[in-house]
């Protein structure tokens, strides 16, 4: 990992990555890309396909954009994220994005995110699969109508005013992951963005849902698990039952 030198954008995505060798290395070129600068985290646990070597090589073409967390196992997305968040605070970014590293979120809509952030509008942009329509590629049927089922599911018991509520793709504006306590975020996949999007909201803070296109990945293998998807399901009880007795 680099030195805590003052960041060369103002704009930070972070990508957790487990073998995603075959991934990565398109993601960073296409972040690079934008026209809005962006830099590039990557917090790798432990990839035994050469993954942290991907980004690496990388790292010395673009030593001022692009930096890597290794770490010592598979310790999970919510601890990634939440590392990252950490990161991103220490050094000063004011814009820090979540972004999947197997292609199926599209960098060339990370400006789309960060602009109304950045402009003041929200204080927190969802890339959003089904506002205003169902937008997800290749996926199966079952898995889609669970993914649809799981927001009805979600909003029912938090009253969250999302449609998309385990979505993995957004921008947060600094100040919402400083009014956080970090600390007390304990849940992982689809758990931990449902959480992060209960307490942002409880916070008082503005959210936007911006379209986007999902698309199922096409190399690699998916990180979707039946343990996943229960705590999900559990989690969103504890959020509400919690906040109900002022412990949120």
């Amino acid at each position: 990992m680099s030195s805590s030198a003052s960041p060369s954008t103002d704009a930070l995505v972070i990508v957790p990555t487990y073998n995603e060798a075959d991934n990565i290395g398109p993601v960073m070129n296409l972040v690079l890309a934008q026209p809005t600068p962006i830099s590039i985290l990557v917090v790798d646990d432990n990839s035994n396909d050469g993954t942290a070597q991907v980004v690496k090589d990388a790292m010395e073409a673009a030593p001022d954009r692009i930096d890597l967390i290794e770490r010592g196992g598979k310790l999970g997305l919510g601890t990634a994220y939440l590392r990252g968040f950490r990161y991103a605070l220490a050094r000063g970014y004011t814009y820090v994005c979540e972004m999947d590293a197997d292609l199926s979120h599209d960098p060339d809509d990370l400006p789309r995110l960060i602009e109304p952030v950045k402009n003041d509008e929200v204080d927190l942009a969802i890339g959003s699969r089904y506002v205003g329509g169902v937008r997800v590629i290749d996926w199966p049927l079952s898995r889609l109508v669970l993914s649809y089922a799981a927001g009805i599911y979600t909003r029912a018991i938090t009253r969250l005013p999302i449609r998309d509520v385990t979505a993995g793709f957004k921008c947060f504006h600094r100040r919402v992951l400083e009014a956080i306590d970090l600390d007390r975020v304990n849940s992982d996949g689809y758990a931990f963005q449902v959480e992060m999007h209960y307490r942002t909201w409880q916070a008082g803070f503005r959210i936007r849902e911006v379209p986007v296109i999902f698309t199922e990945r096409t190399e690699g293998q998916s990180k979707m698990s039946k343990a996943i998807v229960r705590e999900a399901a559990w989690k969103v009880w504890e959020l509400r039952l919690r906040d109900l007795l002022g412990r949120l």
